[in-house]
């Protein structure tokens, strides 16, 4: 497994990117004071508790709304290694893996986790185990070269890491 965790941040679905970072804050230069605000329109423990290494898990269409690479970068900034999800809006997900942040699809197995369940996740099968209801939930796999900008860090830093 690349991810476990005993603790996870569960949210629904239609989260915006507004919601994630709201747009006020978004003239702070700083990636770990940006982060400070993350989620706090729709939940106002998560900045000020989650730890690194701790998952979130979302609904339908995590992250839509307007185009911003602020969303995904909170989340990663927080520690959050990993998103897991029904689905993610297409432009949310090609910024989580752009900066680093994987994020895997689950359909509607998602709603098989619960707030309290330990899950664990393997990238290269797409497969996210609940260790506490001794289930597993194929995800869609993601591409070797989307793991490989992922795992990189980044699509910058895999580009130079490719010269």
């Amino acid at each position: 497994m690349d991810f476990e965790s005993k603790k996870i941040w569960r949210y629904g679905d239609d989260v915006d990117t507004d919601v994630i970072i709201p747009a006020r804050y978004l003239a702070i230069a700083d990636w770990n004071e940006l982060a400070e605000h993350a989620m706090e329109d729709i939940d106002t423990t998560f900045a000020p508790n989650v730890k690194a290494g701790e998952i979130m898990v979302a609904g339908k269409n995590f992250g839509c709304g307007s185009s911003r690479e602020h969303a995904p970068g909170v989340i990663k900034a927080k520690g959050v290694p990993v998103i897991v999800a029904h689905s993610f809006a297409r432009i949310f997900f090609r910024n989580a893996i752009n900066i680093g942040l994987p994020v895997v699809e689950i359909g509607e197995q998602v709603d098989r986790i619960d707030a309290g369940d330990t899950i664990g996740i393997d990238l290269s099968k797409g497969i996210v185990y609940n260790l506490t209801k001794n289930e597993q939930y194929q995800g869609t796999e993601l591409p070797q070269f989307i793991q490989d900008i992922a795992a990189a860090g980044g699509l910058v830093n895999f580009a130079k890491n490719r010269k």
